[in-house]
């Protein structure tokens, strides 16, 4: 059995459906999951009715429904031209989802008053169209297909927009629940991104869930494989839309897979390691517009080489500095300043000390920032640096690499360089530069690394 995720660009239409669908049925005798995205922009466009309702403004809210509504309506059509017996059900789908969706952001509206759980109801939609339609299309071109409801499988604990995954309790169910799903079927298809928490109540893992989504499913599964279909030929040594000349990796480590995805890698989900990694299971990164491509493959780390693998970047960082002279030979200051952000949920990315510094990064204007900002000033200097960004090398046993540090310095003369930082485990280098420098530096190093 294996796990495949699609991804918003690969069902963004009928022809990206049909292709998805081509590339499925080649993998038929594999039992295919197939867990989707919403179609591509649909989940702005759900965010965005959201706020609109929120505001109050009917008018603008209904007119984006209208949008949602006739874009999937059109597609269903196109897809199953000349089946009127699934074109008829399917169009019928789409509109009671999209009635019951109607219904609930006119109630949002009157009230003027988005909560947590409205949000996750509304914006969870554009993964229960998508599947709904292909799950037609697929049955039309000869594979039988069953729907699954993500929410019966994929319980989350915490914030409704940002669920915890229950891993016990999913590893319980998806094995269930996609079971009997296969019953007298070919595949299964389920929605990526959404689940529910344990009262049953809509929740999502957070915008990119749908690669979380696929690893935990193919964790619960066991699955032999798990292939994460996207719109690049895999992952590439940096964004190509950044740097032009970026080329394709055959085979990373999940270790260096998770750090690129932390550290800027817009290909895959941060989280969506880490369940693989537990079960040792290899995933595949794919283009699903050259679905004969090799993409990259993502295995344990004694399979892979000592090398750098990729130039990632942040954008808009802030960079705390705190200075103390209490730091000096205090045992527990590092701790008490940690706890600070610990207990605010702000997270930190690098860390740089002295005998009376630290310097961190984080992601630009987090929630509580403030608030961390002020406790920290009751016992030390706090400065904030903004219009910053991070650079990241990132590889296996940088250590062992000569020359490494000299030729990314050298790549960067002439640039500020407000942080350096090692990773402990040696898988990356990271580089705090000011955000005008980005593009002109990331290159620079791109090129004295791979060119």
């Amino acid at each position: 059995m294996i796990v495949m995720k699609f991804g918003g660009t690969s069902v963004a239409g009928n022809e990206a459906i049909s292709r998805t669908i081509d590339i499925i049925g080649s993998k038929i005798e594999k039992q295919p999951v197939v867990v989707v995205s919403a179609m591509s922009g649909v989940t702005d466009l759900l965010y965005l009715i959201a706020d609109k309702a929120a505001a109050k403004d009917h008018k603008a809210a209904m007119e984006l429904l209208a949008q949602l509504r006739n874009r999937h309506i059109d597609v269903a059509d196109e897809l199953l031209d000349g089946n009127a017996g699934l074109m008829l059900p399917a169009v019928s789908s789409v509109n009671e989802i999209c009635d019951e969706l109607e219904q609930f952001v006119i109630a949002v509206c009157a009230l003027g008053e988005l909560s947590e759980r409205s949000k996750a109801m509304i914006v969870s939609n554009g993964e229960l169209l998508s599947s709904t339609i292909i799950s037609y299309a697929m049955n039309a071109r000869g594979i039988k297909t069953s729907w699954v409801d993500a929410r019966k499988m994929m319980i989350t604990e915490g914030e409704l927009m940002k669920g915890e995954p229950q891993e016990g309790r999913i590893c319980e169910l998806v094995p269930i629940v996609v079971g009997d799903a296969f019953q007298g079927h070919q595949a299964v298809i389920t929605q990526g991104f959404i689940a529910s928490d344990v009262s049953g109540v809509t929740s999502v893992l957070g915008r990119g869930g749908s690669d979380y989504t696929a690893s935990l499913i193919g964790m619960a599964l066991g699955a032999e494989a798990i292939e994460i279909w996207t719109d690049v030929d895999g992952v590439l040594t940096a964004d190509p839309r950044m740097v032009p000349t970026a080329k394709k990796l055959d085979v990373i480590s999940f270790e260096e897979a998770a750090e690129m995805a932390h550290f800027g890698a817009k290909v895959l989900h941060p989280l969506t390691i880490e369940p693989a990694v537990r079960q040792n299971i290899p995933i595949y990164v794919l283009n699903s517009m050259k679905p004969s491509g090799s993409g990259t493959l993502i295995i344990e780390e004694a399979g892979t080489e000592d090398s750098v693998k990729s130039v990632s970047f942040k954008k808009d960082i802030l960079v705390i500095n705190i200075f103390s002279t209490k730091m000096i030979d205090a045992s527990g200051f590092l701790s008490k300043v940690f706890d600070i952000f610990s207990r605010n949920n702000v997270s930190v990315d690098l860390i740089s000390t002295t005998e009376a510094n630290i310097s961190v990064t984080c992601d630009h204007a987090p929630k509580n920032i403030e608030k961390v900002t002020r406790e920290l000033s009751e016992f030390a200097d706090v400065v904030m640096d903004e219009g910053k960004s991070q650079i990241s090398v990132i590889g296996k046993n940088l250590v062992n690499i000569d020359g490494l540090m000299q030729n990314i310095l050298g790549a960067l003369q002439g640039k500020k360089l407000y942080m350096i930082s090692q990773g402990a485990s040696y898988i990356n280098i990271s580089v705090v530069v000011d955000s005008e420098a980005l593009p002109e530096a990331v290159n620079g190093i791109h090129k004295s690394l791979f060119e």
